[in-house]
């Protein structure tokens, strides 16, 4: 008997991919996986509702802290993509090694995901498997199946299941981002409506400040009191939500080279990822923030492909560890119109020196106002010296300088 592993989320797609499956492909068994990345319990009910129409037993991997954990190791790097914070990329990666130790674990000959041909999942889910010596399974990618045709085959089917939003948007969401897209939303121009938002109200004009605490990089804390990293992204995600923070409705660039109008709502990350960013701006040097920033960039993009076990991966690693020995303290943010604004921070290892930066001391560790003279007669010299070499060779030969060295004389 043959049998397959299926990412199996309850949503259109991979509901769709069951029957197929079995009348398409010819596997006598579907194996389906739910894992849980934070998702509202009412996704695990709707995979439930689904799975029971299909007949199907479904295998439920709680996968939380290991993604609450990625997504910590993404604010020590900083990591966005063009403006936001990695969610769906991050948390792809978690949920394709569950279903494959699932897979594994029931002897299943082959794995089988519901992503499209034109998205970056199908990368991201790959990458993973296609390390195995299983074989994998793409129905909607190789069948060419469009949303409007699994619409009609699921009613076909009796099948209880939505696109999201009564079938109007494609809505994908973990413990640290919600995505929305599909429908009017695919339209550059169209302007969205509050509707689309489940996790941040309207920017209003109220205000609230909370401290968050580091160590060694990782948030451990929010208003002095320790949580775990689940427990920390949650309250923050409901807490900073309540002022707006976290939106993104943006045009993205997907790995296969589509733009995109993408969605998101994101606001713990955001707030950590800005606490985070202003605490490494106290303590790190500027050859650090300016190396440092080289690397985080990477790691985003290598995030974003899904591709977080890349040796590449482990070298940056290495980087970010050394540096985060220092970014330990805290910092105030203030919720305030949509933002999510540093205002305060404080380490023991600050690399800031208040008396050498204050307008009211005169000396510090024998340095005066007088010993910058010679540094301010040599900044800009060599430019001083370029302009006034390129003035003098315009007055004697003008028309050097306007041809190009070429002149017109004899012609």
């Amino acid at each position: 008997m043959t049998s397959v592993a299926l990412a199996f989320s309850g949503g259109l797609d991979t509901t769709v991919c069951v029957s197929l499956l079995q009348e398409e492909y010819g596997y006598d068994e579907v194996v389906g996986v739910t894992v849980d990345v934070g998702q509202p319990e009412s996704e695990f009910e709707e995979a439930k509702e689904t799975a029971d129409a299909h007949g199907l037993d479904i295998h439920v991997v709680d996968a939380k802290d290991e993604f609450a954990e990625l997504c910590f190791d993404s604010v020590r790097a900083n990591a966005t993509y063009q403006g936001y914070p990695l969610g769906t990329a991050l948390a792809r990666p978690v949920i394709a090694e569950a279903i494959l130790e699932v897979a594994q674990e029931e002897g299943c000959d082959a794995l089988a995901h519901g992503c499209t041909g034109k998205g970056n999942d199908q990368l991201r889910f790959e990458a993973v498997w296609r390390a195995s010596d299983l074989d994998v399974i793409a129905p909607v990618r190789e069948m060419g199946l469009t949303r409007e045709w699994e619409k009609q085959y699921a009613d076909e089917k009796n099948l209880p299941v939505q696109a999201g939003n009564d079938g109007v948007w494609s809505i994908d969401t973990n413990l640290w981002s919600r995505s929305v897209e599909g429908g009017d939303l695919e339209k550059p121009g169209h302007v969205p409506s509050e509707d689309i938002y489940e996790w941040t109200e309207q920017p209003g004009s109220e205000t609230e400040c909370i401290e968050i605490t580091f160590e060694e990089g990782y948030p451990v804390a929010l208003d002095g009191e320790e949580m775990e990293p689940v427990e920390l992204i949650e309250t923050l995600n409901e807490l900073a939500g309540q002022y707006g923070v976290g939106r993104t409705d943006m045009m993205e660039d997907r790995m296969l080279g589509l733009k995109v109008r993408e969605n998101y709502e994101h606001p713990a990350a955001t707030t950590l990822l800005n606490a985070h960013e202003s605490l490494e701006g106290l303590v790190l040097t500027k050859d650090e923030r300016d190396f440092k920033t080289t690397v985080d960039n990477e790691w985003a993009q290598k995030g974003y492909e899904g591709l977080v076990e890349a040796p590449l991966m482990a070298a940056l690693d290495g980087f970010i560890e050394q540096t985060q020995t220092k970014v330990t303290g805290t910092v105030t943010i203030k919720f305030e119109g949509g933002q999510a604004r540093p205002v305060g921070r404080e380490s023991e290892y600050a690399a800031y020196s208040e008396s050498a930066a204050s307008f009211n001391t005169e000396t510090v560790d024998g340095i005066t106002q007088e010993d910058a003279t010679g540094v301010a007669k040599y900044h800009g010299f060599q430019t001083r010296i370029a302009n006034a070499a390129f003035e003098s060779a315009q007055k004697e030969a003008p028309e050097l300088a306007t041809d190009g060295g070429v002149s017109n004389d004899g012609q």
